[in-house]
């Protein structure tokens, strides 16, 4: 499903999608571009309002950290990985499977 288009994140920024219904957080971290649920496994704050630092993003709510690469659980509160969804490009679309 198509979720953006890659002119409109630039490196070091997220968005926030919503594809089939589910929040979902796109991430381009030097270029690449990553899927993962928007929601913190702590405590399901919006993690695109977090911050994101190379690419690790730190929930707003809590501060447990995510690597975005990988989905992986970095510190407490958070102990549960981030869900990650397939990303393609296609041109300049970004896809993302679910």
């Amino acid at each position: 499903m198509k979720a953006g288009e890659i002119d409109d994140l630039r490196p070091g920024e997220t968005a926030f999608v919503r594809i089939d219904g589910k929040a979902v957080l796109l991430v381009n971290v030097d270029g690449q571009f990553y899927a993962l649920s928007n929601f913190c496994t702590h405590s399901r704050c919006y993690l695109h309002q977090g911050k994101l630092k190379g690419k690790v993003i730190t929930c707003p709510c809590h501060f447990a950290e995510f690597d975005v690469t990988t989905g992986a659980a970095l510190s407490p509160p958070a102990k549960e990985d981030l869900e990650t969804y397939p990303v393609r490009i296609e041109g300049t679309g970004i896809l993302v499977a679910l």
